[in-house]
């Protein structure tokens, strides 16, 4: 019995430009959208202006109404009134790439929020009404070629940069916030949510997602969620009964020391040799989420065992990484450039990632830098060998570091390697 033929190269190239073209045509008619909710809401300055007693009860009337006319949540409706009114005030270029189909609804929502900080500054007249403009442009060009999820990260950097010491007042601000509360839902469950320094909270998912691997007995090769282990029970089940475990068998006590202490998780910070030292309190960097208080990092690196010295180019790029014991140097490097899967749009950590030959091995690929790359196990496996040739990717590692992968139909797409922003 054979095979039947794949169907033709031009056949799925022309499927994927159609998807493709109307993909940006949603993202132009999401700019139409937002462009109605801006005009609605200058309706709503006008009535408020009229009625200024019942503001809150005008706009939650408001919401209310298209929230049930387009049966989306309150919530729903109360951020896509806050992107429209941040983008027709603040953001003319955002408001016009969304219109032109450049970027999503979703890069939006992601660079409106992480401008937070340059916005308060801004209003609060701590900075020029110009940096906006700066915070748009640096975002924007990361947000054309990236997606939401990696774009935050990167926007959150910027804005940190700009915004310096407010957005550290912020963190000091919001760290009073931090607090544990629960919801009953149905079913004999309960929502329980935890509002932590990010820092911790990136610390704890990492330990659980170790732990819940090394706990099931059988792991599916992708490593995704759904994995289900010997007993039965998937990735997300055993991280959930991991979660109990550890709260409920656990005792606070001056032994066991605090939560930077008892830290065993993989947690990878970035900070600036002169803030290590004391000499500045420029922030730090949590890599692959965003700017971290320069006090909490100072700290971890009290605690850790060792750090990497990064060195960079003009340009923000990590070009050698050193270490007194450079036993594992090259993995050191790959992690500190690569800070997630290579393959784009996607953004595993680094430390969940395999460290994989571009060109393979086993085909004459050299164990070198320049041909050694961060992937995840789902792409990872997309590439190797024993695929079909008309299935397969391949992976190739230009000068500057840029990774372009080549599709079974012949696309090209390019990954490049995330720069350093606070440094730039």
């Amino acid at each position: 019995m054979t095979d039947a033929p794949l169907p033709p190269v031009a056949a799925r190239g022309a499927l994927l430009d159609a998807w493709v073209a109307k993909r940006a045509e949603i993202a132009r008619l999401e700019g139409e959208a937002s462009e109605l909710l801006a005009a609605r809401e200058e309706l709503f300055d006008a009535d408020v202006r009229a009625d200024p007693q019942h503001r809150d009860m005008i706009r939650r009337s408001m919401i209310a109404e298209y929230s049930a006319a387009g049966h989306i949540s309150k919530t729903a409706a109360e951020l896509g009134f806050n992107d429209a009114a941040a983008l027709s005030e603040f953001f003319p270029a955002l408001r016009r790439a969304l219109r032109q189909g450049d970027i999503t609804a979703q890069h939006v929502r992601v660079l409106v929020a992480a401008a937070a900080p340059v916005r308060e500054a801004v209003l609060n007249g701590h900075l020029d009404a110009e940096t906006l403009t700066v915070y748009e442009t640096a975002a924007l060009t990361i947000a054309e070629h990236e997606t939401p999820a990696r774009t935050r990260p990167h926007a959150r950097q910027i804005a940190a940069a700009l915004a310096g010491d407010s957005i550290r007042e912020r963190h000091a601000r919001a760290a009073s916030e931090r607090q544990i509360t629960i919801r009953p839902l149905d079913d004999g469950l309960a929502l329980l949510t935890a509002v932590l320094p990010e820092v911790y909270a990136v610390a704890i998912m990492d330990r659980l997602r170790s732990l819940a691997t090394a706990v099931a007995a059988t792991v599916a090769p992708d490593a995704r969620p759904e994995f289900v282990a010997a007993d039965g029970r998937t990735r997300r089940e055993i991280e959930a009964d991991t979660f109990i475990d550890l709260l409920l068998a656990a005792t606070p006590s001056e032994v066991l020391g605090t939560g930077l202490d008892r830290i065993t998780a993989t947690v990878q910070v970035t900070i600036a040799g002169s803030t290590l030292a004391g000499e500045d309190d420029r922030l730090a960097e949590l890599d692959g989420h965003g700017p971290l208080h320069p006090d909490i990092a100072r700290d971890l690196a009290r605690r850790a065992s060792g750090w990497n010295r990064l060195f960079l180019d003009d340009a923000g790029m990590v070009t050698k990484v050193d270490r007194y014991t450079p036993t594992t140097a090259m993995k050191r490097f790959l992690r500190a450039r690569d800070q997630r899967c290579r393959f784009p749009g996607c953004h595993t950590p680094a430390r969940r990632c395999d460290i994989d030959h571009n060109e393979d091995y086993a085909l004459g690929g050299l164990t070198e830098i320049t041909n050694l790359s961060d992937f995840c196990p789902g792409h990872h496996a997309l590439k190797h060998p024993d695929i079909d040739a008309g299935h397969r990717w391949t992976a190739h590692q230009l000068s500057d570091g840029t990774l372009r992968w080549t599709s079974p139909i012949g696309r090209a797409y390019d990954d490049r390697a995330p720069r350093r922003v606070m440094f730039v």
